[in-house]
């Protein structure tokens, strides 16, 4: 008689359940075959399993003079890596008669066995524990080092293993293991703290670049700060984070979800509660960046989902690479379409992107002559291409520090004041959008600005003159409203006033207002 265990897939970021059966046939030739549409890294397991059962004291599937097949089922859908080897080697046990008892339909196994009989751990146990706990498993048997992110989807009995000598033992009921304690998400959320390093307060003079992050940080904006080499663009985007509002629950499972699939989840931190800060290189690809693959896996802008994708010296990236932003920064979704078939991923990140003004850098410093040429600037300027500038809300010119402000031992507004502001702003926009599917103003589509954009009369005429003097696209009007929309949070107006467009419209591109 065949004997079945579950496991599951990922595919893309959610998880499925997959059974794993498993017949022993007599015949005079041996042969150990897995079927259902496996990778090299699963059909691999063979081995694995082999000599796991034999070092845990067991006869392994080469010792028997039987064709052993091994159904991954749905066969239809592409089965990946090494976390079948688990499921792979109890069912084999049970099949071959070697283990007395038959498995229950709520418990599910994952994990890979090394040829001691150790397991190790494997990537998306978390989105894992979260589809056994939606389906009704009651049980989920996995690594050690998987257990404390996979115990997290609570509600679900989650026995984290070193060995398959352990897993038979608690199975049999010879030794029975503890299940993993879940986290406390709010003790974990209380020992929060940002970097000191990266304070506000240690930030000397930029009063207008940090006023900007101020408002991305409470409207979740996008910004691109321009200036000169050393004046502190780099700094500013790291301080960033220290002002974001800490991510909420489920927000952290969303984000948990897509460190683990990609591997970057921490055994001693297996939950993130900080906003993501992604900071990729400029020479990183399209895919790298987008996401895909023959499977198509998350990219540098889904690991930024919740939270911010700092590029730095921006012309420097790839035009194709750059121009791949503009759908998801437009939709806050990215679709990555590949022949195994078509995923989408999440992708409500903030872009932060730092630039020189020209090649040598040194076009707005009042200290040094630039030595590019009319046409080396145009030419680096153009790197980045007008619908992408026009999808980015708060445009920054960071110039260089004087020395008075470097060597004064006045300490400035530290970042833990500035977050408390931005967590205000944010409480009212949470209210504003209780009854909507968006957290932000940024995310505000017409119909939501035309109900919560309310203009006085002289913010009216402000816009109007704006729009018809500078010729603002339609997108630039609209993200003016919303810049404004934020500044009216942080100075707790409901109705957007003249002084907020005024200073809206002063982080609009220059060259609109030549």
């Amino acid at each position: 008689m065949p004997s079945k265990t579950f496991s599951a897939a990922i595919i893309g970021l959610e998880a499925q359940p997959i059974e794993v059966e498993v017949d022993t046939i007599p015949g005079q030739l041996h042969s150990f075959q897995i079927v259902g549409l496996p990778d090299a890294a699963v059909n691999e397991s063979k081995e694995r399993v082999n000599s796991a059962v034999r070092n845990s004291g067991y006869s392994p599937p080469h010792h028997t003079h039987r064709r052993i097949v091994v159904n991954l089922a749905p066969a239809d859908i592409k089965k990946e890596g090494p976390i079948f080897d688990l499921p792979i080697a109890l069912a084999f046990l049970t099949a071959s008669k070697q283990l007395p008892f038959e498995f229950l339909e709520k418990k599910l196994f994952i994990g890979e066995l090394s040829l001691e009989g150790n397991l190790r751990p494997v990537n998306g146990a978390l989105p894992i524990a979260l589809m056994a706990k939606q389906l009704g498993f009651d049980e989920l048997y996995l690594p050690q080092a998987n257990a404390p992110e996979a115990a997290i989807a609570g509600n679900l009995q989650v026995f984290g293993l070193r060995t398959l000598g352990e897993a038979i033992g608690h199975l049999k009921g010879a030794s029975l293991l503890t299940a993993q304690e879940p986290i406390n998400f709010n003790a974990l959320t209380d020992n929060q703290q940002g970097s000191e390093v990266y304070d506000l307060a240690y930030i000397r003079g930029q009063e207008q670049a940090k006023r900007a992050l101020e408002i991305a940080a409470s409207g979740g904006h996008n910004v691109l700060m321009s200036g000169p080499p050393g004046s502190g663009k780099t700094l500013l985007a790291k301080a960033l984070a220290n002002i974001l509002p800490p991510l909420t629950f489920n927000e952290s499972l969303e984000v948990s979800k897509i460190f683990s699939i990609s591997g970057q989840l921490k055994p001693e931190r297996p939950l993130v509660i900080k906003r993501p800060f992604r900071h990729p290189h400029h020479t990183a690809s399209a895919v790298a960046l987008v996401g895909g693959g023959n499977h198509p896996k998350p990219g540098e802008i889904t690991l930024s989902h919740r939270g911010v994708l700092f590029l730095d010296e921006l012309p420097e990236f790839h035009r194709d690479v750059l121009e791949a932003l503009r759908q998801p920064l437009e939709d806050g979704v990215i679709t990555v379409s590949r022949a195994a078939g078509t995923i989408e991923f999440p992708a409500d990140f903030m872009l932060v992107a730092a630039m020189n003004p020209c090649p040598c850098g040194h076009l707005t410093n009042p200290h040094k002559d630039c030595v590019c040429t009319p046409g080396q600037v145009t030419k680096y300027q153009r790197k980045i291409s007008g619908p992408l500038l026009d999808r980015i809300d708060l445009h920054l010119e960071v110039p260089l520090i004087k020395y008075d402000k470097l060597a004064a031992e006045k300490i400035a507004e530290n970042s833990k004041t500035v977050l408390q502001r931005v967590l205000a702003a944010r409480g009212r926009q949470r209210q504003r959008f209780a009854n909507n599917q968006i957290q932000t103003n940024s995310q505000m589509n017409i119909l939501q600005m035309k109900q919560y954009c309310q203009l006085e009369s002289r913010a009216h005429e402000l816009l109007k003159t704006a729009v018809d003097s500078l010729h603002l696209s339609a997108r630039s009007y609209h993200r003016v409203l919303k810049i404004g929309r934020t500044i009216a949070d942080l100075g707790q107006a409901e109705i957007i006033q003249a002084a907020h467009i005024a200073e809206a419209l002063q982080y609009r591109p220059k060259e609109e207002s030549a």
